[in-house]
């Protein structure tokens, strides 16, 4: 079962089910029994949470009754330390819940709205527990019920549930984490609607908020944006009630949680219903915190350190910054003229800041807006509140600006607008000249392959200049962070052993801690490896462009004379291969950890192959090049082989090969080819590796002398494919999931290319393994090894540290 579901036992009864979705007028639903929705996706009963002999009366999924999603009695559990007391759900005549233990009431709910003559409590398909009055004829809407669970979320809110902010009423509906895993009690930390003139989505812990959305602007709130449409909410102003709402789906299981860490979890479950996928979290990084910056600050989640001031100002206590902290933010440089003339800054694509003080207009145009901020000596920005339709209105910040980042990919319709003196104005116009003229004069006169770090105006800018053929020059300009060379020494301990984590084609890669404790991997190019400058060039060019929770991040770089390294975020579980191939830490990752890291993986190739800005094929795809989090979530690294095509092209050829034995397509190895599906090749041999725990190069196995490829072919031939799965697996594997990767990693190393599918169609099969799957041919270099080449890999693998040999020289024939 995933780490990030809540552990719930259903001990001490058994459960019994009235087989209906309906209590009627004074029915009696005792522990053990349940009611089922009609279309057999919620249950209610009585539960105990993990180790707790507490009883809740709560609704959770049918076939995954560890995810409960709402609890009446959250602060009046039913204590039964024995298991014998009578515990019961009566619906009342008077149109009433009880709870009742032993024949005393322990809870019951609101008083009802009307006078009711036949209640009774039914539980919809939309996990919604009402009670009605059938003697009234009632519709589907809030109003026509007694009493709805959806008036009163716990931590869940599920599709239909409405949260509200209402002024005048004071009847707000939020969600409130859980105490603890086995404490069903409303714990430290809610989400909430917040409008103060323009709504947004706050998380609080106590009074204090820790993240907030950015503002509704007619589009959207800037929360994750995805293509599943079932994610697109519905915010309804009307007279100070805002309402915010998932539209309800009923083809797709999709929840979002307010969890005890703090964060919002949105999760959807497959047709399947076999396990559910975490789709995004909240916050999703450390911009995302609130007021990370301080006052006056900026965030940007690419730079390091992420935070920094905004034009015109400076650090209001740099000695604090030199150690990123940043609590006490940013003064101004020169004072605001007002009478004298000021001017405005443009920022594009940002979060606005809080609405701490605000001035807010509807009808006003941009140009009104910025009239009337000039007007006003205490008005320090302005900007457009609705992007929609063109744009309107006028919203304006007085005092410092709080909780501002730049959003990354965001729609550069949300503009800001800063007020500064004219003479800061114009410094900062000219410093951005001198610095574009700076960057354009050495890029035109360097050499090829040189790279130049221009320092300026506190940005870095890196000048890359490469040669293609025919002598023609292409020159890059890259804004990255660049570390000094003393920085990554101390952070290292010097390039100590003790600091070495790994050691690639490229060089050894260490663990290092910068001063404000921030962990990161330095990857130090070697004076003897045969990857070079132009690989250190791919892989800063390709990093800068791309994004994507499945891929490594890159900090940063460091160069001093010959001396090049790439600085990483740091991965604390290593990389793929230290844990698969090990017979001692491989336990650590059941199978619901390797079916998740076979998705992750999945979805990053097919970010690079379809959905980036650039087509990029990797090249060198294997387990050693998969780094885990803390979480176990995959990310993919180490590009300085992997080369871009355009949207048009589809297959390239190289007289120099590149990539490591074992993972190389056929058509590849032999004749130099490369395409998506030579990484898709490559993505099949690590689906096979992830579900046997053995690798296919040196693979051994006693009845013949196949690859672990030719191994798999032959049980998938044979219907055995469950003997591939690696043995510690056998008391958390789930046998449809099992021979569905076992299926995709074969399809993927078929021996032609083109019988290959392309990623997007390997997530859709890994996701819904219910849906038919085309049948796999042979693979590729299926052929028997004499038995003294077995010997011999054997022999090498157990003499060597690495088993995998990259090669980066190869003619192709």
């Amino acid at each position: 079962m995933p780490n990030f579901l809540l552990a719930i036992a259903f001990c001490g009864f058994v459960f019994s089910s009235a087989g209906n979705d309906t209590l009627p007028a004074n029915g009696t639903l005792s522990n053990g029994q349940t009611l089922i929705s009609r279309n057999r996706d919620f249950e209610l009963g009585f539960f105990s949470p993990s180790s707790s002999k507490n009883r809740f009366l709560g609704i959770w999924y049918t076939k995954k009754p560890d995810v409960v999603v709402w609890v009446a009695n959250r602060n009046d559990p039913v204590i039964d330390s024995q298991g014998v007391m009578m515990i019961n759900l009566q619906v009342t005549r008077n149109g009433a819940l009880v709870i009742s233990r032993d024949g005393s009431i322990q809870w019951s709910s609101n008083s009802s709205r009307v006078a009711a003559r036949n209640p009774s409590l039914r539980l919809l398909d939309t996990g919604n527990l009402v009670l009605a009055d059938t003697a009234v004829e009632a519709d589907s809407s809030e109003g026509s019920y007694i009493w709805q669970s959806f008036d009163y979320p716990s931590d869940t809110r599920l599709p239909g549930m409405y949260m509200v902010q209402s002024l005048d009423a004071g009847q707000d509906k939020y969600l409130t984490s859980w105490r603890s895993s086995d404490d069903p009690s409303p714990g430290d930390f809610t989400y909430r609607i917040e409008n103060k003139g323009l709504p947004q989505m706050v998380i609080m812990r106590g009074g204090v908020k820790i993240y907030r959305s950015g503002m509704w602007n007619g589009v959207y709130i800037n929360v994750p944006t995805f293509y599943n449409n079932v994610f697109k909410g519905q915010m309804v102003i009307d007279e100070g009630r805002t309402t915010y709402v998932d539209p309800y789906n009923g083809s797709i299981l999709t929840r979002l949680v307010m969890d005890q860490s703090g964060s919002i979890r949105r999760y959807t479950m497959n047709d399947e219903r076999d396990d559910w996928n975490l789709v995004y979290t909240i916050p999703k990084d450390p911009c995302d915190d609130y007021a990370k910056c301080g006052p006056n600050g900026m965030c940007r989640i690419e730079s390091v350190p992420i935070c920094g001031c905004l034009d015109g100002f400076e650090p209001k206590f740099r000695t604090n910054w030199e150690f990123q902290d940043w609590s006490d933010g940013c003064t101004r440089i020169r004072p605001l003229s007002c009478r004298s003339g000021d001017g405005f800054l443009e920022l594009k694509g940002v979060k606005y800041p809080d609405m701490l003080r605000f001035w807010l207009n509807t009808s006003m145009n941009i140009g009104e807006c910025r009239d009337a901020c000039l007007r006003k000596c205490n008005c320090t920005a302005y900007a457009q509140p609705y992007i929609n339709n063109g744009g309107h209105g006028c919203l304006m910040w007085f005092g410092d600006l709080i909780d501002t980042r730049v959003l990354p990919g965001a729609d550069t319709n949300q503009n800001i607008y800063i007020r500064l003196p004219v003479s800061e104005l114009e410094s900062i116009r000219n410093a951005n000249n001198k610095k574009a003229r700076h960057a354009k004069a050495i890029a035109i006169s360097v050499a090829m392959g040189v790279l130049i770090p221009i320092l300026t105006c506190g940005v870095i800018v890196i000048v890359l200049v490469r040669r293609r053929k025919r002598r023609e020059r292409r020159s890059e300009d890259i804004e990255l962070p660049l570390f000094s060379f003393a920085t990554i020494a101390a952070a290292t301990h010097n390039f100590s052993e003790e600091s070495m984590i790994g050691e690639g084609g490229f060089g050894p890669v260490y663990k290092g801690k910068l001063p404000a404790g921030e962990e990161i991997a330095v990857k130090r190019l070697s004076g003897t490896s045969r990857q070079g400058l132009e690989e250190f060039m791919n892989e800063v060019i390709l990093f800068a462009k791309l994004q994507h929770t499945n891929l490594v991040r890159l900090l940063g770089c460091c160069i001093k004379g010959d001396e090049r390294m790439l600085i990483y975020e740091y991965l604390q579980n290593r990389s793929l291969d230290y844990l698969i191939f090990d017979q001692n830490r491989k336990t650590e990752l059941t199978w619901p950890k390797r079916y998740s890291i076979i998705l992750g993986i999945a979805r990053g190739l097919l970010y690079l192959h379809q959905d980036s800005r650039l087509k990029i094929i990797h090249r060198d795809l294997k387990t050693s090049n998969i780094l885990l989090d803390e979480n176990l979530n995959p990310k993919i690294s180490d590009f300085g082989l992997a080369r871009t095509f355009r949207s048009d092209q589809f297959m390239a050829r190289t007289r120099r090969v590149v990539g490591t034995y074992g993972y190389m397509a056929p058509e590849y190895a032999i004749d130099g080819k490369f395409s998506e599906k030579s990484d898709v090749f490559s993505f099949g041999v690590m689906v096979l590796e992830i579900v046997s725990g053995k690798r296919n190069r040196g693979f051994h196995h006693h009845d013949h002398d196949h690859s672990l490829l030719g191994h798999a072919w032959l049980l998938w031939k044979e219907n055995k494919v469950l003997e591939l799965m690696d043995e510690c697996l056998k008391d958390t594997f789930v046998e449809p999931h099992v021979k569905r990767c076992v299926q995709v990693g074969l399809l993927c190393v078929q021996k032609l290319a083109e019988d290959r599918p392309a990623m997007s169609s390997v997530v859709f099969m890994l996701g819904c393994e219910g849906e038919a799957a085309p049948e796999p041919n042979e693979p590729g270099f299926f052929m028997e090894r004499s038995s003294n080449d077995v010997e011999d890999q054997i022999s090498s693998r157990k003499g060597s540290v690495r088993a995998t040999i990259t090669m980066t020289e190869l003619e192709g024939r």
